[in-house]
C-alpha cells in the first residue's frame, strides 16, 4: 500500500510507502513533495565536523597524534552547522524543518550508523517531518577527522 500524508509542513508534504507500518529506527520520508507556491531551493554542499573558526567538532587529538572520533558529536555538529546555512541562505526564513533531500556520507557504516542516527532522530522526530535521505558508506573523507559529512537540499518559502 502506498500512502502520502497530505499536511503540508514548512519541508513540503511528507510520501511515505504504508504509512500504517510501525515506525522504524531510521527517521526519514521516502520522499518529499515540494510545496507548489514562492520558493527558494537551498542546495547545502557536503558539510563535516570542521566549525566555522576552525575546530573539528567530535575530534580529540591524542598524544600518539591520532584521533578519537565522535560519530554522535560529528552529527550533531554538521546538523546544526546546516540549520546556520538554512537559516543565514534564506534570511532567517528557514532551517532544518525546511530540508527535504539528504545524503549522508559515513567512513564505517557497521560502527557509526546508529550513533548517526540517534543524533539524526533527536532532530527529525518523526518520518513525516523527516527530508528524504539516504545514508551511504564511503572508505574516506576530505580529512582523516571527518567520519560524517552530510549534503542536504532545503526549500524555503519567500
Amino acid at each position: 500500500m502506498i500512502a502520502t500524508n497530505h499536511n503540508m509542513s514548512p519541508n513540503g508534504t511528507a510520501f511515505i510507502y504504508n504509512a500504517e507500518a510501525p515506525e522504524p529506527t531510521a527517521r526519514y520520508a521516502h520522499a518529499r513533495v515540494a510545496p507548489a507556491s514562492a520558493h527558494q531551493t537551498i542546495y547545502i554542499s557536503g558539510i563535516a565536523c570542521v566549525q566555522p573558526d576552525g575546530t573539528y567538532a567530535g575530534v580529540t587529538e591524542k598524544a600518539d597524534g591520532t584521533y578519537e572520533l565522535d560519530v554522535r558529536a560529528q552529527t550533531a555538529a554538521v546538523l546544526s552547522r546546516i540549520e546556520d546555512i538554512i537559516k543565514q541562505a534564506s534570511g532567517g526564513k528557514g532551517g532544518l524543518e525546511n530540508a527535504i533531500d539528504s545524503v549522508v556520507y559515513l567512513t564505517d557504516m557497521k560502527s557509526q550508523y546508529a550513533g548517526m542516527n540517534e543524533e539524526w532522530n533527536k532532530v527529525f522526530k518523526t518520518r513525516a517531518s523527516a527530508p528524504a535521505r539516504a545514508t551511504i558508506g564511503v572508505s574516506e573523507l576530505p580529512d582523516p577527522r571527518f567520519i560524517v559529512e552530510i549534503k542536504m537540499t532545503a526549500v524555503v518559502e519567500m
